[in-house]
């Protein structure tokens, strides 16, 4: 292969996977170098500015993860959205041209398919079938000031407590050695 340079890529266009979606809904195609500010700011304008109801955020192979992300901020952000998330698997088509052609002959191409994952997740203001495979319920509303144990448990951070001078050690002691078998003590004070 490193005689070849790819010189194409490009995806299979499959359907959505969840029925009954009107037909001006929002799909989020999130790929591998996009920025996430920019997908964001688009999303919520959407969801916010226009008032739709649902959008769908679409990713495959190393975009899966800013998929997700993507997702998980919009649902901190707004709250109280309904989703719904389907996995599957995506052909991609890639075309790599022969740099170091026959001379008596042209060109010499080489055509790999590849089966990458591919996520679709789907968010609603308004209620989904629960019963439907995927399916997780908005997150409770939490008012701000409850209990910073119950926050911690939900991912949010909290302050840490200071340091205790009497679990710190007085006296270090670290092997010195000259050779990879000798052996020799080196105490030192910390302060």
């Amino acid at each position: 292969m490193e005689n070849f340079r790819k010189v194409r890529t490009s995806e299979e266009e499959m359907p959505l996977p969840f029925p009954d979606l009107p037909p001006d809904v929002v799909e989020m195609k999130v790929k591998e170098g996009s920025k996430i500010r920019n997908l964001m700011n688009f999303a919520m304008a959407q969801m916010e500015l226009k008032g739709r109801r649902q959008i769908v955020f679409s990713g495959c192979g190393r975009a899966v993860t800013k998929t997700i992300t993507c997702v998980e901020i919009m649902k901190r952000k707004l709250g109280g959205l309904h989703q719904v998330t389907k996995v599957r698997y995506k052909t991609i088509l890639e075309v790599w041209e022969n740099q170091d052609p026959p001379p008596d002959g042209p060109a010499q191409n080489l055509t790999v398919h590849k089966n990458v994952p591919s996520i679709c997740i789907l968010l609603s203001r308004d209620p989904l079938d629960p019963n439907q495979a995927g399916y997780q319920p908005p997150e409770p509303r939490h008012e701000v000031g409850e209990d910073t144990l119950e926050s911690s448990a939900k991912g949010l951070k909290r302050p840490l407590p200071p340091p205790c001078e009497e679990l710190l050690p007085k006296k270090l002691q670290v092997q010195v050695s000259d050779s990879p078998r000798g052996s020799g003590t080196t105490t030192g004070q910390l302060d």
